[in-house]
């Protein structure tokens, strides 16, 4: 899970996947990352913490790293939550991108849209919500998708 800083929207999209592949017995390894390098070592904003305590998910101990090109090797997917992610992702990978492993993250609902999940940094706490929802839906789908029995 990719966003610009790694506090707001990948840190609660790390918790809720975490936590929805916990409920379906998956044994995923789920990290975030941000494509800026200015908050490293930061815990999530405070209204993410706040909205993912509200839904039973403890992220206060998450503290931001840097999107790396090596994250390629170790992940099966990489989904960024707006086009100009996956823009700062292609630059940080250079040879090591992969496209078919890297998706946006609502592109799960929305198929080809290019919907973005909305940077609610500067935003109130209602946008928060609003965007845990968003990105919930969305998790609620990969568990669907990948926890699929094979046909």
């Amino acid at each position: 899970m990719v966003c610009l800083g790694n506090i707001c929207r990948s840190p609660l999209a790390e918790g809720i996947l975490k936590q929805k592949a916990l409920d379906a017995s998956l044994n995923w390894q789920i990290e975030s990352a941000g494509t800026l390098n200015f908050n490293s070592g930061l815990p999530p904003h405070r209204f993410s913490q706040k909205v993912a305590l509200i839904n039973g998910i403890d992220i206060n101990q998450k503290r931001s790293r840097e999107f790396k090109s090596e994250d390629y090797l170790e992940f099966d997917k990489i989904y960024a939550m707006s086009l100009d992610v996956i823009a700062d992702i292609k630059k940080i990978a250079g040879p090591a991108y992969d496209a078919d492993k890297t998706a946006l993250l609502l592109d799960e609902l929305f198929p080809g849209e290019n919907k973005e999940v909305p940077d609610p940094y500067s935003g109130t706490e209602p946008e928060f919500h609003d965007v845990y929802k968003m990105i919930a839906e969305a998790c609620d789908r990969i568990v669907q998708k990948y926890a699929a029995p094979a046909k």
